[in-house]
C-alpha cells in the first residue's frame, strides 16, 4: 500500500479491524494507528492471496451483502455464490460483507464456529493487484430494497474507481470496466410484480385460507434513503390487488409500518383471526428472522391483557410470533416459514436478472450514483 487516508483508517477499523480482536492478545493495543495500519495490511494480503489462488477468469462479480452470523444464512450465501458459478461460468464469483457487526461477530463465532468474510473495498482491491487486474468487475448487491445499504455498495464503486486510497495503478483504472447490479426490488413495476409473481406461487396455497406476512427491514425515516421504504407498501399493494387480500408486508425498522400496524390493516380488512404465516423478506433467515421474527421475546403484560405501545406505534421485546399470537392468531413455530429470500430459487433468480443485465448494459458511470426515480 502506497497510503492509507484517515478516513479509510476509520472505516476499516470498524468493519475489519475488531474482527482480529477476538484472536489477539488482551495485551495488545489494537488503537494505535500503527496497529490500525497493520492490521488493514494484513487483511488487504489475505484478500489478495485468496483472489490470486482462486483466479481462473478475467472477469469477476463481486456479490455484496448485508451479512449474518447464522448457518442458515451462511448455506444461503455459499449455495448463492454456487449458483453464480454455474450461471456466470466466465467469472470468478466472490461474496463480502458490508455489516462491521457480522464481519466482527462472525469471527468471533457468534452462534456458529468462526469464519472469515471481508468488506467489498479489500476485494476491489485485490482484483486491481499486479497479476490479477481483472478486465470487467461486476458489483452485485443482495440488498432487498435500494435503501440505506445499496448507498453504500453504490459508494463503494466510486471510492474504487476514483482510487480513493491512492494504492490503486491509476492505468488500470482507466480501463477496467465496472458494472453494478441493482436489489432486488429496484424498479417499483418490473421487479416489485415479479417479486409478487413469485412470492405468490410459492405460497397461494397457505394463503388462499390464511394469512401470510412478509417481514422486512425497512429504513428508520432518517435513513430511508431514496425513500425506499415504499417498495414494501407497493409489495403488498401488489401482492393483493393481483392474488390475495390476506397478505400483508411489515417491517422491523420503517416508521408506521411495524407489526402492530400490520394488525391494523389485517384488521381493517375483516381479518380477526386464524391462521398468520410470518416469512421474512430478507435475503437471509438470520438475527431478524430468528428473534424479531419467531423468537420467544414476549412483552405481553398479563395484568392489563395488552401490550404496551411505543411513541412509533411498536411494540418492543416482543417477536411477531408472540405478536399475533396474543392477538387472537393462531401463530406459533409451526406458522414460522423460516427461509431467507436467498433460499427460494425463483426469487435469487431475479437478482441474477439484475446481474445479466448490468452485464449487458453500459460500463457505470461512478460519478453518478444509480438509484431509483
Amino acid at each position: 500500500m502506497k497510503k492509507i487516508k484517515s478516513l479509510m483508517i476509520a472505516v476499516m477499523a470498524v468493519a475489519g479491524l475488531l474482527n482480529l480482536a477476538s484472536c489477539s492478545s488482551h495485551n495488545e493495543d489494537l488503537s494505535t494507528p500503527e496497529a490500525i495500519k497493520n492490521n488493514y495490511t494484513t487483511y488487504q494480503e489475505t484478500v489478495n492471496q485468496t483472489v490470486k489462488s482462486q483466479k481462473k477468469n478475467k472477469k469477476a462479480i463481486l456479490l455484496v451483502a448485508f451479512g449474518s452470523t447464522w448457518q442458515q444464512a451462511y448455506d444461503a450465501f455459499d449455495a448463492t455464490v454456487d449458483a453464480y458459478k454455474q450461471k456466470f461460468s466466465g467469472y470468478d464469483v466472490f461474496l463480502s460483507f458490508s455489516s462491521a457487526i457480522c464481519i466482527n461477530r462472525a469471527a468471533a463465532g457468534e452462534n456458529v464456529a468462526p469464519r472469515r468474510f471481508y468488506a467489498p473495498p479489500f476485494w476491489l482491491t485485490a482484483f486491481a493487484q499486479e497479476g490479477v487486474q481483472y478486465e470487467e468487475i461486476v458489483v452485485q448487491s443482495l440488498q432487498v430494497i435500494p435503501g440505506e445499504e445499496y448507498t453504500r455498495v453504490i459508494n463503494y464503486i466510486k471510492d474504487f474507481a476514483n482510487n480513493s486510497n491512492g494504492d490503486i495503478d491509476d492505468a488500470y483504472l482507466s480501463k477496467v470496466v465496472l458494472k453494478l447490479g441493482v436489489p432486488l426490488l429496484q424498479d417499483e413495476v418490473a421487479d416489485v410484480n415479479e417479486v409478487a409473481k413469485q412470492l405468490n406461487e410459492l405460497y397461494k396455497d397457505k394463503v388462499a385460507s390464511n394469512v401470510v406476512a412478509f417481514m422486512g427491514h425497512g429504513n428508520p425515516d432518517s435513513y430511508d434513503t431514496y425513500k425506499a421504504n415504499i417498495r414494501y407498501t407497493q409489495l403488498e399493494q401488489a401482492l393483493q390487488n393481483n392474488y390475495s387480500k390476506n397478505y400483508f408486508v411489515g417491517t422491523v425498522d420503517m416508521k408506521e409500518n411495524f407489526k402492530t400496524h400490520v394488525l391494523d390493516r389485517m384488521k381493517a380488512a375483516g381479518i380477526t383471526s386464524g391462521t398468520v404465516y410470518c416469512h421474512p423478506l430478507m435475503s437471509i433467515d438470520g438475527d431478524h428472522g430468528h428473534n424479531d421474527m419467531a423468537g420467544d421475546d414476549d412483552a405481553w403484560d398479563e395484568e392489563k391483557g395488552a401490550f404496551s405501545v411505543n411513541d412509533e406505534g411498536e411494540v418492543e421485546d416482543t417477536s411477531w410470533k408472540k405478536f399475533f399470537e396474543h392477538s387472537g392468531f393462531t401463530c406459533n413455530n409451526s406458522t414460522m416459514i423460516e427461509k431467507g429470500l436467498l433460499e427460494l430459487p425463483t426469487i435469487r433468480q431475479i437478482w441474477m436478472n439484475h446481474t445479466t443485465d448490468a452485464i449487458n448494459g453500459k460500463a457505470l458511470d461512478y460519478y453518478h450514483s444509480k438509484n431509483p426515480e
